[in-house]
This record gives structure tokens, sequence and C-alpha cells, in this order.
């Protein structure tokens, strides 16, 4: 094998073992020449192991689909790297028929085809070589769109949502990957506003408003061809921001998306938000509670950013599974169930903490309290220290007031 493989590519390459297949991929740190580099955009063929949660996450949420949609399932990856993803999908998900993995550089379109072979998949995984919107637009015609489709980029997903959303079939599911936060988290606002045409903001909760941001871009576009959009899953995770959403045809599901888009208004003063419904009519506000100008955030979706079915159908999956990631994404999901229903945007419990001046306290507590007052109230897997609740910003200060002396 060591003397084939060194025949075959002329770049330095390691095997490495993912759920439950074992890659070829390039060996990372021979392209490391300084501190600053980031190996993974440096080597010849792409491949993040970091992302490797990721890609759990996605075969846990594509067996969920499949078992809900109970149909045998043809799934794409036009952005593959090293093929990885769909060669997983291909083994350890049960009911995936047939994978296409595309990548339009030569060499991992080699190194696609030779992982295909070493995991025994060569009759289910095919491997093309093409521009990702290429080939989703091959597919855009009825009786071969595909029931998954998964975007994966190296940065922002826009460029691919148009192709991406005419290519999957009614019913099927798109699941996006953003790594470009600092445009979503308000770095770059106007890089935001070009690529999804919303205006960004700064805040401790950015990561939120950036998933938003990007769900409510995938509903603008699938507006455009009068196709639905139900978010099934969501989260944000170390450097990127990750969708999964059933698409499903028709102007008055495409209207209803578009109803539940609006704006976040913040106040920098004393941390006081507000939500208002609908794209056109930003406004200026000024805060009720202490008077200052509030900034704004949107358009983006103010809904919800997961299904409680799909969150126990994750869990449930975890049970029968062995993931090297399985506790966290089991403590993920389970912060993410208890979301459902809470409103958009969190508070930072210190930020607070500092602005009422007193001690810092527990989230958990913090929560524990605003429940005992009746209210609704949850920790939040965007922060650790953050907690979601329907309490304003009044009572959660009095709540980190009566905690913290």
């Amino acid at each position: 094998m060591k003397k084939e493989v060194s025949e075959r590519f002329n770049f330095p390459t390691v095997w490495v073992s993912e759920g439950k297949v074992r890659v070829l991929v390039p060996r990372l740190e021979a392209f490391v020449e300084k501190p600053s580099d980031y190996a993974p955009s440096r080597a010849p063929v792409f491949y993040n192991p970091v992302m490797e949660l990721n890609r759990d996450v996605a075969v846990l949420v594509l067996q969920v689909f499949q078992r809900f949609s109970n149909r045998g399932l043809f799934v794409c990856e036009p952005l593959a790297g090293c093929g990885v993803r769909g060669i997983r999908f291909a083994v350890e998900v049960d009911g995936v028929e047939k994978v296409v993995v595309n990548d339009i550089n030569p060499r991992a379109f080699g190194l696609m085809r030779f992982n295909i072979e070493a995991n025994g998949v060569s009759g289910r995984v095919f491997a093309e070589s093409k521009d990702a919107n290429l080939l989703l637009s091959e597919h855009a015609a009825p009786r071969r769109r595909f029931d998954y489709v998964d975007v994966d980029p190296f940065g922002s997903p826009v460029p691919f949502l148009d192709s991406a959303l005419r290519s999957v079939r009614r019913g099927g599911m798109v699941a996006l990957t953003s790594t470009d936060l600092a445009p979503l988290c308000g770095v770059h606002v106007n890089a935001c506003v070009r690529k999804y045409g919303a205006k960004p903001l700064r805040t401790e909760y950015c990561h939120e408003l950036a998933l938003r941001i990007l769900v409510g871009c995938l509903m603008v576009t699938a507006a455009k061809y009068e196709l639905g959009v139900r978010v099934v899953f969501s989260h944000y995770a170390e450097h990127y921001a990750r969708v999964y959403a059933e698409i499903d045809y028709g102007a008055r599901k495409a209207d209803e998306n578009l109803r539940g888009m609006g704006y976040v208004y913040h106040c920098f003063g004393c941390l006081h938000r507000e939500f208002s419904y609908g794209i056109f009519g930003a406004e200026k506000r000024e805060c009720p509670r202490c008077g200052r100008e509030m900034d704004f955030a949107g358009p983006l979706w103010l809904g919800e950013l997961a299904s409680r079915e799909y969150c126990e159908g994750i869990l449930r999956e975890l049970d029968v599974r062995e993931l090297k990631n399985g506790k966290r994404i089991g403590k993920m999901v389970g912060l993410i169930l208890d979301e459902i229903g809470m409103a958009p945007t969190f508070y930072d419990v210190n930020k607070v903490c500092e602005k009422a001046g007193c001690l810092t306290v527990s989230p958990r507590k913090v929560v524990e309290e605003l429940r005992a007052r009746g209210f609704s109230a949850s920790l939040t897997h965007f922060k650790s220290t953050g907690m979601k609740t329907d309490a304003d910003i009044n009572e959660v200060m009095d709540v980190v007031r009566s905690l913290g002396g």
C-alpha cells in the first residue's frame, strides 16, 4: 500500500481514521512554514481535522433525515476535498444508495478516487472533478435531483446557494457551513452586506446573529424559486455556523419564511434588545430603558433554529454509535433542545454582572432563579456564560444582583 501511495501522489500523506472509515489525507504539518500558516488551505488537497465534529453531526442528521423520509437517498457533496464526508455517508448512514463527491482540484479528485477504493464503496460513491455550481446545475432537472446536498466550503456558502437549492428534490435537505464568521459577526460589515444581504452587529451574542443571518440568506434565496425552508437543526461551533434545512415547494411556504424575517435592535448602553418583523424598513430606535440610540442587525431569521424531533432523533442515534465527539455532541444537542421555543438572542451573564456592578454569578443559577420567578430560561450552546430568557434586562439585572450581592 505504501508503495502504491508513493507512486500515485507527489505530496506527503498520512492515514487517518474517522468514524468507521480510514482515509488518506495530506500530512498537514508538512505544509506549515511559519506559525501563522493555516495548514488545511496550504495543503494541495483541503482537509481539516478540526471539522470532524461537523462531519459527525452531519452523519447523525442525515441518518435521522433518512429514517423520517423512509427512502433511499441520493447524496451530493460538491466541495469534497479528500472525500471523507461523502465516504462516511455511504459507510455509516443506512439507506444511502448513491453519493456523488466532487472537487475541481485534480489532486483532490485523485485522492477521492483512491479513498473510495480503499473503503470498498466504489459501487455507491462516485467522484467528479467539475466546478461545483456546474455539477449542481446538471442535477437541477426533475428526476435528476438529489435528496441531500452538503455545501461545506472554505469560507462562505453563498456562491453555491442558488445551484444547491435548484438541485434538491421536493422534501430533500440542504446542509450549509459558513466559516467566514468575521463578516457575519460584524468585524467586516460591508462584506456581510454584500454576501448575505444583511447588516451584522458585533455583540456578545454575535454568533447567534451570524447563524440567523445565514439562515435568513438561505430563506430569501429559496423564496426566489418559490421554495419553502424548514430549519431542522443548526449549531455554532469553534469557527463556523452550520444549518440543516428541509426544502419544500410552494410560494405560500416561501412567503411564510419571509414573514419570519426581521431585525434585532440592541442597546449597547444597558443591554436592552427588541425584535421587529419584516424585511424592509429598518428604523432608528431609542432605547426605552436608557434613552440611547439602539443599533440593529438584519434582516435575519427570527424563528426556530432547530426542531425537537430532529434533536431527539440525533440523541437516539448517538446512543447506538461510538463517535469520538459523542459526549460533546450530546451536550451540545441537549442545550439546543432546551433553546427551542426561546426568544432570539441571549444574555452573557458575565457582561450583565459587569453592568450591574456585582460579582460574577453562575449562568445556571441565574436560569434557576428566573424559572423560580415564572420566566422561561435556558442555557445556550452558543456560549458557556450565556443564557436565554423571556425576561427583560431589568429582571435579569435584578436576579444577578440578588445572587451576586
